[in-house]
Protein backbone atom coordinates (compact mmCIF):
# COMPACT_ATOMS: atom_id res chain seq x y z
CA UNK A 1 0.00 0.00 0.00
CA UNK A 2 2.82 2.32 0.80
CA UNK A 3 4.44 1.74 -2.79
CA UNK A 4 1.30 2.58 -4.63
CA UNK A 5 0.56 5.39 -2.65
CA UNK A 6 4.28 7.00 -3.74
CA UNK A 7 3.76 6.03 -7.25
CA UNK A 8 -0.12 7.93 -7.28
CA UNK A 9 1.73 10.94 -6.08
CA UNK A 10 4.55 10.36 -8.48
CA UNK A 11 2.03 10.17 -11.12
CA UNK A 12 0.02 13.32 -10.32
CA UNK A 13 3.31 15.20 -10.21
CA UNK A 14 4.65 14.39 -13.33
CA UNK A 15 0.85 14.19 -15.29
CA UNK A 16 -0.96 17.45 -13.96
CA UNK A 17 2.20 19.13 -11.96
CA UNK A 18 0.72 19.16 -9.10
CA UNK A 19 3.36 19.09 -6.13
CA UNK A 20 3.22 15.86 -4.11
CA UNK A 21 2.77 17.78 -0.59
CA UNK A 22 -0.89 18.16 -1.72
CA UNK A 23 -1.46 14.72 -2.38
CA UNK A 24 -0.51 13.70 0.87
CA UNK A 25 -1.67 16.45 3.02
CA UNK A 26 -3.09 15.86 6.33
CA UNK A 27 -6.53 16.90 7.71
CA UNK A 28 -6.17 20.16 10.09
CA UNK A 29 -6.96 18.58 12.97
CA UNK A 30 -5.13 15.24 13.04
CA UNK A 31 -2.84 14.29 15.65
CA UNK A 32 -0.50 11.56 15.71
CA UNK A 33 1.05 8.95 18.72
CA UNK A 34 4.67 8.24 19.41
CA UNK A 35 5.47 5.54 21.71
CA UNK A 36 9.03 5.72 23.19
CA UNK A 37 10.28 3.10 26.17
CA UNK A 38 10.19 -0.47 27.47
CA UNK A 39 8.70 -3.22 27.83
CA UNK A 40 5.17 -1.43 29.78
CA UNK A 41 4.86 0.13 26.39
CA UNK A 42 6.55 -2.59 23.51
CA UNK A 43 3.90 -3.68 21.14
CA UNK A 44 6.20 -6.44 19.79
CA UNK A 45 9.42 -4.23 18.16
CA UNK A 46 11.56 -7.36 20.35
CA UNK A 47 10.19 -9.73 17.78
CA UNK A 48 12.29 -8.52 15.27
CA UNK A 49 15.76 -8.33 17.30
CA UNK A 50 17.75 -11.05 18.57
CA UNK A 51 17.10 -11.28 22.28
CA UNK A 52 15.21 -13.33 24.65
CA UNK A 53 13.13 -10.17 26.22
CA UNK A 54 10.18 -11.73 23.98
CA UNK A 55 6.50 -12.19 24.51
CA UNK A 56 5.62 -13.52 21.27
CA UNK A 57 4.02 -17.41 22.30
CA UNK A 58 1.40 -18.27 24.87
CA UNK A 59 0.06 -17.07 27.35
CA UNK A 60 1.10 -13.56 26.22
CA UNK A 61 -2.23 -12.18 24.15
CA UNK A 62 -4.41 -14.80 25.42
CA UNK A 63 -7.38 -12.36 26.49
CA UNK A 64 -7.80 -9.87 23.98
CA UNK A 65 -6.27 -10.63 20.89
CA UNK A 66 -5.99 -14.43 21.67
CA UNK A 67 -2.55 -14.88 20.57
CA UNK A 68 0.96 -13.62 21.07
CA UNK A 69 1.52 -10.24 19.72
CA UNK A 70 4.71 -9.47 21.39
CA UNK A 71 3.17 -7.62 24.30
CA UNK A 72 4.51 -8.21 27.57
CA UNK A 73 0.88 -8.66 29.53
CA UNK A 74 -2.43 -10.54 28.42
CA UNK A 75 -4.04 -8.16 26.19
CA UNK A 76 -3.47 -4.80 25.45
CA UNK A 77 -1.12 -1.64 27.02
CA UNK A 78 -1.27 1.52 28.03
CA UNK A 79 -0.65 3.06 24.23
CA UNK A 80 -3.23 0.53 22.97
CA UNK A 81 -5.41 2.08 25.19
CA UNK A 82 -4.76 5.78 24.90
CA UNK A 83 -4.92 5.18 21.04
CA UNK A 84 -8.32 3.78 21.42
CA UNK A 85 -9.20 6.91 23.42
CA UNK A 86 -8.01 9.21 20.65
CA UNK A 87 -9.82 7.50 18.02
CA UNK A 88 -6.49 5.93 16.29
CA UNK A 89 -5.77 2.71 15.11
CA UNK A 90 -3.48 0.86 17.19
CA UNK A 91 0.20 1.95 16.96
CA UNK A 92 2.34 -0.26 15.07
CA UNK A 93 5.88 -1.58 16.17
CA UNK A 94 8.48 0.35 14.35
CA UNK A 95 10.27 -2.34 13.40
CA UNK A 96 7.45 -4.17 11.94
CA UNK A 97 8.44 -5.46 8.41
CA UNK A 98 6.41 -3.35 5.85
CA UNK A 99 5.25 -0.56 8.25
CA UNK A 100 6.48 2.60 6.14
CA UNK A 101 2.95 4.87 7.15
CA UNK A 102 3.56 7.32 10.24
CA UNK A 103 0.78 9.32 10.19
CA UNK A 104 -1.09 7.93 13.26
CA UNK A 105 2.36 7.69 14.45
CA UNK A 106 4.75 4.78 15.60
CA UNK A 107 5.63 2.46 18.35
CA UNK A 108 9.62 2.62 19.13
CA UNK A 109 9.84 0.67 22.79
CA UNK A 110 11.69 -1.79 23.61
CA UNK A 111 11.26 -4.71 25.83
CA UNK A 112 14.47 -4.40 28.33
CA UNK A 113 15.83 -1.01 27.21
CA UNK A 114 17.06 1.56 29.91
CA UNK A 115 17.87 4.87 29.47
CA UNK A 116 21.51 3.88 29.83
CA UNK A 117 22.66 2.33 26.59
CA UNK A 118 24.36 -0.09 28.76
CA UNK A 119 21.22 -1.19 30.41
CA UNK A 120 20.59 -4.89 28.58
CA UNK A 121 23.12 -3.58 25.75
CA UNK A 122 22.91 -5.99 22.76
CA UNK A 123 19.91 -7.40 23.39
CA UNK A 124 17.03 -4.07 23.06
CA UNK A 125 16.23 -1.31 21.69
CA UNK A 126 17.99 1.55 24.18
CA UNK A 127 17.04 4.99 24.27
CA UNK A 128 19.70 6.46 22.11
CA UNK A 129 18.79 3.83 19.08
CA UNK A 130 14.78 4.55 19.39
CA UNK A 131 15.39 8.02 19.30
CA UNK A 132 17.79 7.71 16.07
CA UNK A 133 14.56 5.75 14.58
CA UNK A 134 12.50 8.49 15.62
CA UNK A 135 14.69 11.35 13.68
CA UNK A 136 14.85 8.73 10.16
CA UNK A 137 10.55 9.10 10.68
CA UNK A 138 10.86 13.02 10.71
CA UNK A 139 13.30 13.02 7.94
CA UNK A 140 10.93 10.99 5.83
CA UNK A 141 7.89 12.86 6.81
CA UNK A 142 9.64 16.25 5.82
CA UNK A 143 10.03 14.71 2.59
CA UNK A 144 6.60 13.27 1.94
CA UNK A 145 4.76 16.12 3.57
CA UNK A 146 7.58 19.18 3.31
CA UNK A 147 9.17 20.95 6.25
CA UNK A 148 6.39 23.31 7.03
CA UNK A 149 3.25 20.69 7.09
CA UNK A 150 5.53 18.07 8.94
CA UNK A 151 6.90 20.51 11.32
CA UNK A 152 3.33 20.89 11.98
CA UNK A 153 2.74 17.34 12.42
CA UNK A 154 5.14 16.49 14.94
CA UNK A 155 4.16 19.59 16.90
CA UNK A 156 0.73 18.69 17.17
CA UNK A 157 1.54 14.73 18.06
CA UNK A 158 1.43 13.49 21.46
CA UNK A 159 4.64 11.94 22.65
CA UNK A 160 4.65 9.22 25.08
CA UNK A 161 7.88 8.23 26.95
CA UNK A 162 8.18 5.18 30.20
CA UNK A 163 11.93 4.43 30.55
CA UNK A 164 14.41 3.79 33.46
CA UNK A 165 13.08 0.97 35.53
CA UNK A 166 15.46 -1.20 33.42
CA UNK A 167 18.27 0.45 34.59
CA UNK A 168 17.05 0.63 38.47
CA UNK A 169 16.10 -3.17 38.49
CA UNK A 170 19.15 -4.40 36.41
CA UNK A 171 22.19 -3.45 39.02
CA UNK A 172 20.35 -6.12 41.49
CA UNK A 173 19.38 -8.81 39.30
CA UNK A 174 22.73 -9.02 37.31
CA UNK A 175 26.77 -8.71 39.00
CA UNK A 176 26.59 -5.08 38.65
CA UNK A 177 29.24 -3.00 40.19
CA UNK A 178 27.45 0.10 39.60
CA UNK A 179 27.04 1.13 43.19
CA UNK A 180 30.57 0.70 44.02
CA UNK A 181 31.46 3.88 41.87
CA UNK A 182 28.34 5.69 41.45
CA UNK A 183 26.25 7.30 44.79
CA UNK A 184 22.48 6.36 43.77
CA UNK A 185 21.89 9.98 43.40
CA UNK A 186 24.11 10.09 40.80
CA UNK A 187 23.01 6.94 39.04
CA UNK A 188 20.00 8.23 38.99
CA UNK A 189 21.41 11.65 37.78
CA UNK A 190 23.10 9.77 34.31
CA UNK A 191 18.85 8.15 33.58
CA UNK A 192 17.41 11.42 33.96
CA UNK A 193 20.20 13.02 31.90
CA UNK A 194 20.14 10.62 28.67
CA UNK A 195 16.03 11.01 29.13
CA UNK A 196 16.33 14.93 29.04
CA UNK A 197 18.47 14.54 26.27
CA UNK A 198 16.04 12.72 24.49
CA UNK A 199 13.22 15.20 25.75
CA UNK A 200 15.30 17.93 23.65
CA UNK A 201 16.10 16.27 20.57
CA UNK A 202 12.53 15.22 20.24
CA UNK A 203 11.68 19.03 20.71
CA UNK A 204 13.97 19.84 18.52
CA UNK A 205 12.34 17.89 15.61
CA UNK A 206 9.24 19.62 16.74
CA UNK A 207 7.55 17.53 19.25
CA UNK A 208 5.48 19.83 22.31
CA UNK A 209 3.26 17.39 24.06
CA UNK A 210 5.07 14.94 26.43
CA UNK A 211 3.09 11.99 28.65
CA UNK A 212 5.27 10.31 31.46
CA UNK A 213 4.41 7.97 34.22
CA UNK A 214 6.76 8.09 37.18
CA UNK A 215 7.23 4.98 39.22
CA UNK A 216 5.13 3.58 41.97
CA UNK A 217 7.19 1.23 44.48
CA UNK A 218 9.06 -0.92 41.78
CA UNK A 219 10.72 -3.08 44.81
CA UNK A 220 7.54 -4.47 44.92
CA UNK A 221 6.78 -6.06 42.26
CA UNK A 222 6.95 -9.98 42.07
CA UNK A 223 10.23 -10.10 40.51
CA UNK A 224 11.94 -8.40 43.07
CA UNK A 225 9.92 -9.28 46.23
CA UNK A 226 11.13 -12.81 45.27
CA UNK A 227 14.08 -11.81 46.34
CA UNK A 228 13.68 -11.04 49.61
CA UNK A 229 15.41 -13.28 51.34
CA UNK A 230 13.11 -15.63 53.81
CA UNK A 231 9.82 -14.82 51.46
CA UNK A 232 8.34 -12.75 54.47
CA UNK A 233 6.72 -10.27 51.62
CA UNK A 234 8.82 -7.45 52.08
CA UNK A 235 9.70 -5.25 48.95
CA UNK A 236 13.01 -4.48 47.87
CA UNK A 237 13.45 -1.00 49.45
CA UNK A 238 16.93 -0.10 47.38
CA UNK A 239 14.98 0.08 44.57
CA UNK A 240 12.03 1.93 46.26
CA UNK A 241 14.66 4.05 47.02
CA UNK A 242 15.59 4.78 43.35
CA UNK A 243 12.39 5.47 42.19
CA UNK A 244 11.75 7.76 44.57
CA UNK A 245 14.96 9.82 43.90
CA UNK A 246 14.22 9.28 39.97
CA UNK A 247 10.71 10.69 40.51
CA UNK A 248 11.68 13.76 42.22
CA UNK A 249 14.77 14.67 39.61
CA UNK A 250 11.92 13.62 36.74
CA UNK A 251 10.12 16.47 38.13
CA UNK A 252 12.26 18.91 38.06
CA UNK A 253 13.73 18.57 34.51
CA UNK A 254 10.17 18.27 33.38
CA UNK A 255 9.70 21.80 35.12
CA UNK A 256 12.88 23.08 33.88
CA UNK A 257 11.88 22.39 30.56
CA UNK A 258 8.51 23.80 30.65
CA UNK A 259 10.21 26.92 30.99
CA UNK A 260 13.21 26.76 28.85
CA UNK A 261 11.71 25.16 25.65
CA UNK A 262 9.62 26.71 23.02
CA UNK A 263 5.69 25.46 23.93
CA UNK A 264 7.09 22.46 25.62
CA UNK A 265 4.02 21.05 27.70
CA UNK A 266 4.02 17.72 29.72
CA UNK A 267 1.82 15.74 30.97
CA UNK A 268 2.66 13.27 34.24
CA UNK A 269 0.33 10.71 35.52
CA UNK A 270 0.93 9.85 39.05
CA UNK A 271 1.43 5.94 39.52
CA UNK A 272 2.51 5.72 42.99
CA UNK A 273 -0.78 7.73 44.01
CA UNK A 274 -2.85 5.07 42.30
CA UNK A 275 -0.54 1.69 43.52
CA UNK A 276 -0.67 3.32 47.32
CA UNK A 277 -4.64 3.24 46.69
CA UNK A 278 -4.49 -0.11 45.06
CA UNK A 279 -2.29 -1.82 47.79
CA UNK A 280 -4.98 -0.57 50.81
CA UNK A 281 -7.91 -1.61 48.70
CA UNK A 282 -7.56 -3.86 45.84
CA UNK A 283 -11.29 -4.83 45.91
CA UNK A 284 -12.08 -1.29 45.28
CA UNK A 285 -10.20 -1.29 41.50
CA UNK A 286 -11.68 -5.24 41.42
CA UNK A 287 -8.57 -7.41 41.78
CA UNK A 288 -8.14 -10.28 44.23
CA UNK A 289 -4.29 -10.51 43.70
CA UNK A 290 -2.16 -7.69 43.83
CA UNK A 291 1.27 -9.60 45.21
CA UNK A 292 1.36 -12.22 42.91
CA UNK A 293 1.74 -12.97 39.44
CA UNK A 294 -0.88 -14.47 37.45
CA UNK A 295 1.93 -16.53 35.47
CA UNK A 296 5.22 -17.42 36.71
CA UNK A 297 6.99 -19.63 39.38
CA UNK A 298 8.56 -19.59 42.71
CA UNK A 299 7.40 -16.86 45.46
CA UNK A 300 5.05 -14.53 44.42
CA UNK A 301 5.21 -16.33 40.78
CA UNK A 302 8.35 -14.21 40.91
CA UNK A 303 10.47 -16.39 38.61
CA UNK A 304 10.16 -14.97 34.98
CA UNK A 305 9.11 -18.30 33.49
CA UNK A 306 6.06 -17.22 32.17
CA UNK A 307 5.55 -19.24 29.22
CA UNK A 308 8.72 -21.70 29.83
CA UNK A 309 11.42 -19.88 27.54
CA UNK A 310 13.49 -17.78 29.67
CA UNK A 311 15.81 -21.60 30.52
CA UNK A 312 12.74 -22.37 33.30
CA UNK A 313 10.24 -24.66 31.31
CA UNK A 314 8.21 -24.61 33.98
CA UNK A 315 5.47 -22.37 35.40
CA UNK A 316 1.70 -22.06 37.12
CA UNK A 317 -0.82 -20.03 35.10
CA UNK A 318 -4.20 -18.36 36.91
CA UNK A 319 -7.27 -19.18 35.12
CA UNK A 320 -8.60 -15.73 35.32
CA UNK A 321 -6.41 -13.00 34.60
CA UNK A 322 -8.39 -10.32 35.22
CA UNK A 323 -8.54 -11.33 39.23
CA UNK A 324 -4.40 -10.03 39.35
CA UNK A 325 -2.91 -6.94 38.95
CA UNK A 326 0.31 -8.51 37.41
CA UNK A 327 0.53 -10.77 34.82
CA UNK A 328 3.72 -11.97 35.22
CA UNK A 329 6.78 -11.27 37.38
CA UNK A 330 7.19 -7.33 36.40
CA UNK A 331 4.30 -6.86 34.25
CA UNK A 332 0.78 -5.85 34.89
CA UNK A 333 -2.34 -7.19 33.26
CA UNK A 334 -4.51 -5.62 30.93
CA UNK A 335 -6.90 -4.89 33.52
CA UNK A 336 -4.74 -3.09 35.30
CA UNK A 337 -2.94 -1.31 31.84
CA UNK A 338 -6.44 -0.04 31.47
CA UNK A 339 -7.72 1.22 34.33
CA UNK A 340 -4.17 3.01 34.33
CA UNK A 341 -4.77 4.79 30.61
CA UNK A 342 -7.82 6.13 31.86
CA UNK A 343 -6.06 7.81 34.27
CA UNK A 344 -3.42 9.21 32.00
CA UNK A 345 -6.32 10.11 29.46
CA UNK A 346 -8.43 11.77 31.50
CA UNK A 347 -7.40 12.11 35.38
CA UNK A 348 -7.71 15.33 38.06
CA UNK A 349 -3.88 17.10 37.93
CA UNK A 350 -3.46 15.55 41.63
CA UNK A 351 -3.56 12.21 39.79
CA UNK A 352 -2.12 13.54 36.39
CA UNK A 353 -0.83 16.99 35.64
CA UNK A 354 -0.10 19.72 34.89
CA UNK A 355 -2.31 18.16 32.11
CA UNK A 356 -4.30 14.67 30.81
CA UNK A 357 -3.50 13.12 27.78
CA UNK A 358 -7.02 13.54 26.56
CA UNK A 359 -6.24 17.34 26.57
CA UNK A 360 -3.25 17.08 24.78
CA UNK A 361 -5.50 15.59 22.05
CA UNK A 362 -7.81 18.92 22.24
CA UNK A 363 -4.97 21.49 21.75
Amino acid sequence: MASLRLFLCFFLFTASSVNIVCSRSLQKDHIALFVFGDSVYDPGNNNYIDTIARANYYPYGETFFKYPTGRFSDGRLIPDFIAEYANLPLIPPYLQPGNHEFTTGVNFASAGAGALSETNQGFVIDLKTQLSYFKKVAKQLRQELGDAEAMAFLSKAVYLINIGSNDYVLPFTSNSTVFQYFSKQQYVGMVIGNLTETIKEIHMEGGRKFGFRNFGSMGCIPLLKALVPGNTGSCFEQVNELAKLHNAALTEALEEMEIKLVQFKYSMHHLNIYLSELTKNPGRFGFKEVNKACCGSGPYRGISSCGGRRGVTEYELCSDPTQYFYFDSSHVSEKANKQIAQLMWSGPPNITGPFNLKAFFQL
